[in-house]
């Protein structure tokens, strides 16, 4: 039985590898190429499609450039370089920006060259970079966790002071039902006052964040804002989001050079 699962994966597997040599093939082609039947070859078919990895048409399969590059084999530091690239294109000159501890947040910073912005954050890890000229960083102060995120009374207090143009805010996940949890309890009033205190707010999430089921705690959102992910992540999630009326921002480099940033 071991030995007949094998066969079948690897099977499969040299059929993925065809589609995506060849981009589009008949069950019929597939059938004479491994010595088996239709009914096999339907059910290799199936169960690839079942894991994103291919579309199936009647009497093939096929696989388009965006899904040839699969979740499973995707560079997530690339997707999080592209929402930064993003983040940063929704910034004026002059803006005031909050971010929280999210490190892809805190990326955004190196695409604004050319811009004059001051920018609130509770990220220790804002402290000793080198940023574009024009661009002043603030840390908001309070009590520094292991992970190098500060929070706390003083954070809180010193965020009151503060009306900003846009926040930037990560998440830990983002659930099948569409909340935007939060990993830390005591970050979540942070991230909740940052939201309370800009004019429009965005959450950053790559792919793998996206239909996360966890216990943390979600965020409280009184208003609705915008969710920017890369193009791997999963539909059904963002298209539920889309329900509740947040924006959904899908990038990756080919909408960035096309001048959609």
């Amino acid at each position: 039985m071991k030995r007949d699962r094998q066969s079948v994966n690897q099977r499969q597997l040299e059929v993925l590898s065809l589609i995506r040599q060849r981009q589009e093939i008949l069950v019929s082609e597939l059938c004479q190429i491994f010595n088996v039947s239709p009914m096999t070859i339907r059910r290799d078919i199936q169960f690839l499609e079942k894991q994103g990895k291919i579309s199936r048409f009647h009497g093939g399969a096929t696989i388009d450039l965006e899904t040839m590059v699969s979740k499973d084999r995707v560079d997530v530091s690339l997707c999080r370089g592209w929402i930064a690239q993003y983040a940063a294109g929704l910034v004026q000159d002059g803006d005031c920006l909050l971010i929280n501890g999210s490190n892809t947040a805190l990326a955004m910073l190196d695409y604004l060259e050319g811009k004059h912005v001051i920018v609130y954050t509770n990220n220790g890890l804002a402290v000793g970079r080198n940023y574009p000229e024009g661009v002043d960083v603030c840390l908001l102060g309070g009590v520094l966790r292991a992970d190098h995120i500060l929070t706390g009374d003083l954070t809180l207090r010193n965020l009151m002071d503060i009306h900003a143009d846009k926040a930037f805010l990560g998440c830990v996940g983002i659930s099948p039902s569409g909340e935007i949890l939060c990993g830390i309890p005591s970050e979540l009033s942070v991230n909740e006052t940052m939201i309370s205190h800009s004019e429009k707010y965005f959450i950053m999430a790559d792919h793998t964040k996206i239909g996360r089921s966890s216990p943390y705690a979600s965020f409280l959102l009184e208003k609705k804002g915008c969710v920017i992910t890369d193009g791997f992540a999963a539909v059904e999630v963002t298209d539920r989001l889309q329900d509740g009326d947040m924006e959904v921002v899908r990038v990756n480099d080919t909408y960035l050079n096309s001048g959609n940033s």
